[in-house]
């Protein structure tokens, strides 16, 4: 989302909007958003300090360049039947919290539980499509059956679950449904699940989700037309191609504001490289995995993003530094941590402000540990030759592909927050813009 005229035709809603990265993707995409609902306050913040406004008691459906209407709070308090008919594409990710807690059948009676809302949303509103998003934890073993139900409940959503039924309960009756076939099309959808990684969309970062898209059944769809819309487009392959090929560190001379790569980083990068891939002097036809010094040099819509000096470790805003290139002290690499290489898309960004559990957020620059002066002192002893140090909320935003001048609101931890929850913007605006090819395509042949 920006400040771009609306497009005409198509209209969206989303829930679980958080600081907005689907919703960006989806009206990129060439959806008008006509509601967003969100519950947390800072991610609320966000949304009203780019695109939205909030919308009060009154049920309306905004005029073309209107600001979106933002509902504030509780998703189950909102009643969405006036949006009915007019909306082609429902987005949210429902939040996975009490599904990587405890086992399927507490995640099932927790009330954090936010998948009932989606199923009701469709209910009332009757959006021709709908993507959904969410931790590729759900096709574990443990949760198959579970996940299962949820897209059986999604291609069925007016088979409302007693409140007394449990789960199991439900989706034997929908399980029926499904086999006799006999449910009205324009009541049930054609679901489709897509186990995805970001990065082998062109976003620089490893970030394995599932994204579940649905069609109503009245429309002639075509499946095969959705797959290839939503085919990986970059390899890891071709990442290591053009390392070896030099095309890579070519790419990272002379940028402004940014030192080159020295030749003891691309040894050491090469060397770990070798026993990854064997070396094909022949290209598999995609692009390169995007990496975080990718991230971080820009590209033809962002400019460079500055180094941070080892002075301006100091949570402070410098007014020669991009906004929210913040420099943060005192990381530390702890056992059992990986950080982020420079010359790799980055660990998936979490909900978080460090890098625990896992170092997502600690970053390994190019100065050899002992070269530099003003470098902080290794605390510890660590497994990498090379002085590290906290990601910025900007540098994390771009591995996110978040645009520079979206404005996120809060604190560190709840910007980080916000950055860890959001669908990557490139990787939404993928399969929102295949959602639009394959309705386009459905209503032509109408």
């Amino acid at each position: 989302m920006s400040a771009e005229p609306d497009l005409p035709g198509r209209t969206s809603v989303e829930l679980f909007a958080g600081g907005g990265g689907l919703a960006m993707a989806v009206h990129r995409s060439g959806f008008r958003p006509l509601l967003l609902n969100e519950f947390v306050r800072y991610a609320c913040d966000t949304l009203e300090a780019n695109v939205a406004a909030p919308r009060g008691e009154e049920e309306h459906i905004p005029e073309p360049g209107e600001r979106v209407p933002l509902v504030r709070g509780d998703v189950r308090d909102l009643k969405m039947g006036y949006l009915e008919g007019a909306v082609d594409l429902l987005a949210g990710g429902p939040p996975c919290q009490p599904f990587s807690l405890g086992g399927v059948a507490k995640g099932d009676e927790d009330k954090r539980n936010m998948f009932p809302e989606m199923f009701r949303a469709i209910r009332e509103i009757r959006p021709k499509a709908f993507i959904c998003e969410n931790v590729r934890g759900l096709l574990r073993p443990s949760f198959k059956p579970y996940f299962e139900y949820i897209t059986r409940e999604l291609e069925f959503p007016f088979e409302e679950r007693d409140p007394e039924a449990s789960w199991l309960q439900h989706d034997a009756i929908l399980k029926l449904k499904e086999k006799r076939g006999d449910v009205k099309s324009t009541e049930r959808y054609h679901v489709f699940t897509f186990p995805v990684n970001a990065a082998d969309y062109g976003v620089p970062q490893i970030r394995n989700r599932i994204i579940i898209v649905g069609f109503r059944g009245d429309l002639d769809i075509d499946a095969e037309l959705l797959r290839r819309a939503v085919s990986p487009t970059h390899s890891e392959r071709e990442l290591v191609r053009s390392m070896r090929s030099g095309e890579y560190w070519e790419r990272h001379k002379g940028i402004d504001r940014r030192a080159d790569v020295p030749e003891h980083v691309k040894r050491y990068i090469m060397g770990d490289q070798e026993t990854l891939l064997p070396f094909e002097e022949v290209s598999d036809g995609m692009k390169p995995w995007r990496t975080l010094r990718d991230a971080l040099a820009g590209d033809s819509e962002t400019e460079p993003l500055p180094d941070v000096p080892w002075n301006r470790l100091d949570r402070r805003q410098y007014d020669d530094m991009p906004k929210e290139h913040i420099g943060w002290p005192d990381a530390g690499i702890y056992p059992g941590h990986t950080p982020n290489y420079l010359d790799r898309p980055a660990k998936t960004v979490k909900a978080g402000v460090h890098g625990v559990p896992g170092g997502e957020s600690v970053m390994l620059t190019d100065t050899l540990i002992g070269t530099d002066a003003a470098a902080p002192p290794v605390k510890e002893p660590i497994a990498y030759p090379y002085h590290h140090r906290y990601m910025t909320v900007r540098e994390t935003a771009r591995v996110m592909t978040f645009p520079d001048d979206w404005e996120l609101r809060g604190p560190r931890g709840e910007q980080m927050k916000q950055l860890g929850n959001a669908v990557p913007v490139l990787l939404g605006e993928v399969f929102a813009k295949a959602v639009s090819t394959v309705l386009d395509d459905a209503e032509k042949r109408s």
